[in-house]
């Protein structure tokens, strides 16, 4: 209760089944968007090396240029590199100048690759001999790579952004699997105390210790029914273990309900029941009365001369039988009796043993 307080178990575990059910779905999505992201990454990683092998080259590049460099100053007469910078022109003019030189040297390394990829390529066409066309047409398709190339970059670009996003799904999906791993932890105490205890208010452990009381009761009335008829047994219904039927034997056995018996049947099988609670509650304390109000008009002669031998058997186990009825074949075969004769203004007379006046 501390727990749980009043709140209804159903509604709760309705609840939880179906956050469970939305964070499994929130999971599934999230690790549908890593493996799209590490495939993404992967594809990556296999660009980031080809670029890293360029790099490469361009350092091998670097140094030669730098070896030609040293030739160069060698060459102009200086005796070190340091002879060479004692005679260079002011900072500020060799800054520009240096700077100039290198737009100059960055683009004509860029014209010459240019052009011997040109010439290369100009070489592998005029080799292949694809095409006649004209130079203008050969200039669409060329620019029309250039887009492409273009679009590439940008892609590149959008593949960069998405490697970010991905650090981020990366900690939100450990987040959710954190949450998911907590939620299951209190899912499974609540399904170990519904296995053990049923609900909140008891119900399912009642239900099971009254459904033992029951059965010994209906095992005592049975004892009673057999002496009555030969006809009826009683069982447990098996959907609702607290509510009885009756196997008919005379009917192949067939399983009725309590509630379609007739007002004899219904009788017989109470006073059945009646017997077998008496013979039950014997086992604690001793029963000696038992009193029968009515039913016994709903009787055919037959069951009605076996519900008299039947409880004059229960009399002669010294229990004191009293049974209150109008029926007239009840007062002949009984000769202790107790009259009640209405009188007048709601009053009645007792006439019999052991009673006298109003």
């Amino acid at each position: 209760e501390q727990l749980f307080g009043s709140k209804d178990t159903a509604e709760e575990e309705s609840q939880s089944a179906s956050a469970l059910r939305a964070l499994e779905e929130a999971r599934s999505k999230a690790y549908e968007a890593v493996r799209s992201v590490r495939q993404q990454l992967d594809d990556n990683v296999v660009r980031m090396q080809e670029l890293t092998a360029q790099i490469a080259d361009r350092a091998a590049v670097l140094a030669r240029l730098e070896q030609d460099f040293g030739a160069q100053w060698l060459g102009a007469g200086f005796a070190s590199e340091a002879d060479f910078n004692a005679c260079r022109i002011p900072s500020a003019g060799r800054e520009a100048l240096e700077q100039q030189a290198a737009v100059l040297d960055s683009k004509g390394t860029e014209l010459k690759t240019m052009r011997r990829d040109k010439e290369g390529r100009l070489a592998a066409e005029t080799a292949k001999a694809l095409t006649s066309e004209e130079a203008d047409t050969v200039q669409a398709s060329l620019d029309e790579a250039k887009a492409l190339l273009d679009a590439a970059t940008q892609q590149a670009a959008a593949v960069n952004a998405q490697l970010d996003m991905n650090a981020t799904n990366r900690g939100n999906a450990q987040q959710l699997l954190e949450r998911i791993a907590t939620q299951q932890k209190v899912s499974e105490r609540w399904q170990r105390l519904h296995t053990l205890i049923g609900s909140a208010d008891g119900k399912k452990y009642r239900n099971f210790a009254q459904g033992l009381t029951l059965e010994i009761m209906v095992s005592h009335a049975n004892q009673q029914l057999r002496k009555l008829s030969d006809r009826y047994l009683l069982i447990r219904d098996r959907e609702q273990p607290l509510e009885l039927n009756v196997v008919d034997n005379y009917q192949a056995g067939e399983i009725r309900s309590t509630k379609n018996l007739s007002g004899g049947e219904s009788f017989i099988v109470s006073l059945a029941l009646a017997l077998g609670l008496s013979g039950m509650s014997s086992q604690n304390i001793r029963v000696d009365s038992l009193f029968l109000d009515e039913g016994f008009g709903t009787l055919d002669e037959d069951a009605l001369e076996m519900a008299l031998a039947t409880l004059a058997g229960l009399r002669q186990d010294g229990k004191m039988i009293g049974l209150i009825s109008h029926v007239p074949a009840i007062r002949e075969r009984i000769n202790t009796r107790i009259m009640v004769q209405p009188v007048r203004e709601g009053r009645s007379e007792l006439s019999g043993p052991g009673c006298k006046g109003y």
